[in-house]
């Protein structure tokens, strides 16, 4: 959904000087409406696919307003200056060997051009142009004409263009995209912009954009861009939530219909083999499926991932035409509980053996590419991990369909990462965070791989305001979802965070003998008992380990093991693991590694071509730690009573 500026375009211009004023003010964001289904073909739907090389221009005038001033969205973009090819989806910094444009901050120009079948331009049919996402905020124009502006990466956004395209048949679609990439301390990740005006050392209009996260602030159209097509009276949105006994499974839906109020629907739902097992109609009722094949966790079960296809079938009359929609959206049978000291799946005990990742790879950035995707859920399979948190982020859908195939368990993150300054926990900063929520929501809520959201990363959870930010933040998120536990990321003393009496499991980051006592491996053993111990003593709630770790530079070796080298790094993870075997008898419930892969972060001293702390390299080839982590998630699964012998012996051979 769209998040209107005051004042459009003419507000824009308005806004745009100082740079810090570039991105309209996040108080201007409405909640979600409407559904966001991802586009899938049918019989009624059609998908063209925009990715591929796009024209590109960066607005390097000092003020970044040239593109608004002279309105470049009104021709095509080559005729107003120089333009480069850019492709999509990808970050734009690494894609040149301009410096300037690594490091830019700004707006930037997208330009495409594509040609409709004529087919698409009939009466009774929409067409509709989505973004997968793109960083941060973005205005989208189709000849000429604004049709949606968006704030906030990580997540899609889209506009019906339907009365654009068919009242000029003839010429090209010409798509305009201007995106900006600066942060606020109202945006998420919130940012903000230092101007230095010391003539002496640095030159005119000269500023930069301070971050409080580790990553690259990669920018660009990083996600898919699509046209596709539904009839004028549509299925908007699909609501499944589930239940489930040994012998019968409830699939209860809520089925919202545009474009008209007379209408029908029919619904099917079929099992992997194409068998119907239900079948309901009406715009909401309860499914029953006798003998259901429920989604169980990879390394869980032997049939991980099994899902279900409902098929949506709507017909209405418009125009006098007979319309009919259908939409088919993948189902899996799960639930979800925790105690005070389980996570139970299908009422069974989960473990957490898994990584945290980021959306990172040389030259795309974060940028979505299949061939990276698949390696990654290869490496995950290889290591025995059956979970991720998407850190710092919600990760593409793409990903996301495959932790729904493969069984890979999701802890769904939201944007909220670097929230350090007291202004970040105020009001306006809070209104876009629940709309974030709720677009995060309204994307994912149907995935069974997501067992749990989390509101944040790190945030400064104890300051004052941050207890009445939290409170409200996780209660908005139940709401919108009772089905699922919400939780954030703490890295705050357990006696002073003021947002932990509100979560429903708490995840704690730490780096003993790292960023504390650093070279002191010795310390772990007693530090880590304690901080369970006393998170645990305080909330009586169950405690996963969202991250722990240890930079190694591929390569580098030291025995006894020194700092850096691959020794320490498996040296670390070791003694981590010893605490950890002992405390998930109790009330330790999971296990992240920071991190699946290196990645790239902004420059500074503590920081050699990016932070260093992953198991596989950002090329995904194995550190030693990466064997060590592989032994320990196969003996745990290995000692898991929800395998069945023929999985524990495949284990055995691995």
């Amino acid at each position: 959904m769209a998040a209107a500026a005051p004042g459009g375009v003419a507000g824009l211009c308005r806004l745009l000087l100082p740079l810090l004023a570039a991105v309209p003010a996040a108080g201007g964001s409405r909640g979600a409406v409407g559904g966001m289904l991802y586009p899938r073909e049918s019989p009624s739907r059609e998908l063209k696919e925009l990715g591929g090389v796009w024209s590109f221009r960066a607005d390097f005038s000092p003020g970044r307003a040239a593109g608004f001033e002279q309105r470049w969205y009104r021709r095509p973009l080559r005729e107003t200056g120089p333009v480069i090819d850019m492709p999509v989806p990808a970050s734009f910094n690494d894609i040149t060997q301009d410096p300037n444009l690594e490091n830019y901050i700004g707006w930037v120009w997208y330009e495409k051009e594509v040609l409709l079948p004529q087919r698409w331009l009939q009466d009774n049919l929409r067409v509709v142009l989505r973004f997968g996402s793109a960083h941060y905020y973005s205005v989208v124009w189709v000849n000429g004409v604004q049709v949606v502006e968006h704030e906030g990466g990580h997540l899609p956004f889209e506009a019906d263009i339907s009365s654009i395209v068919q009242s000029s048949p003839q010429i090209p679609c010409r798509i305009t995209v201007a995106l900006n990439n600066t942060l606020t301390p109202h945006t998420l990740p919130p940012g903000s912009i230092e101007y230095m005006n010391d003539r002496t050392r640095y030159p005119k209009n000269y500023f930069v954009q301070n971050i409080r996260f580790d990553f690259f602030n990669y920018a660009g159209i990083h996600r898919p861009v699509v046209l596709y097509t539904t009839p004028s009276v549509y299925i908007d949105d699909i609501t499944v939530t589930t239940t489930s006994t040994e012998s019968v499974a409830k699939v209860q839906y809520q089925v919202s219909v545009v474009g008209s109020t007379f209408y029908s629907l029919s619904l099917s739902l079929r099992d992997q083999e194409g068998r119907v097992v239900a079948t309901g109609d009406g715009p909401a009722g309860v499914l029953k499926v006798s003998n259901p094949n429920l989604w169980w966790p990879y390394l869980m079960h032997e049939n991980p991932g099994y899902r279900y296809f409902l098929e949506v079938k709507m017909q209405a009359q418009a125009n006098e035409a007979l319309l009919e929609d259908v939409y088919t959206l993948p189902v899996g049978i799960r639930t979800v509980h925790v105690t005070s000291t389980q996570f139970l799946i299908n009422g069974k005990p989960f473990y957490f053996h898994g990584v945290n990742k980021h959306e990172d790879a040389d030259i795309r950035g974060k940028g979505l590419d299949w061939a990276l995707i698949v390696k990654d859920f290869n490496l995950l399979r290889w290591l025995g991990a059956n979970s991720f948190r998407t850190s710092h982020y919600p990760y593409a859908e793409e990903i996301m369909d495959l932790c729904d195939a493969y069984g890979i368990v999701v802890i769904d993150e939201c944007p909220g990462v670097g929230i350090k300054m007291p202004e970040s926990f105020g009001n306006k900063s809070l209104q876009h965070h629940l709309v974030v929520m709720e677009e995060l929501i309204r994307r994912d809520k149907n995935r069974p791989s997501v067992v749990m959201w989390s509101v944040a990363n790190e945030p400064a959870a104890e300051l004052p305001p941050a207890a009445y930010y939290f409170k409200t933040l996780i209660a908005h998120t139940k709401a919108l979802d009772p089905t699922r536990p919400v939780t954030f990321v703490t890295d705050t003393n357990y006696a002073v965070d003021r947002g932990a009496p509100y979560v429903d499991v708490i995840c704690v980051n730490s780096y003993f003998s790292w960023y504390h006592d650093p070279g002191h491996l010795e310390v772990i053993p007693l530090q880590l008992t304690a901080q369970f111990e006393n998170w645990y003593k305080t909330y009586q709630k169950p405690i996963i380990q969202s991250e722990y770790g240890a930079d190694s530079v591929p390569g580098l070796h030291s025995d006894p093991p020194l700092m850096f080298s691959e020794e320490y790094q498996k040296a670390m993870l070791r003694e981590y693991h010893s605490v950890f075997d002992k405390k998930r008898k109790e009330y330790v419930i999971g296990e992240l590694i920071w991190n699946f892969a290196d990645f790239m972060t902004n420059q500074g001293t503590t920081r050699v071509l990016g932070n260093k702390k992953g198991i596989f390299t950002r090329q995904r080839q194995p550190k030693s730690a990466a064997f060590v982590l592989r032994e320990r998630y196969w003996k745990i699964a290995n000692e898991s009573s929800c395998l069945p012998p023929i999985m524990k012996s495949h284990i055995l051979f691995l």
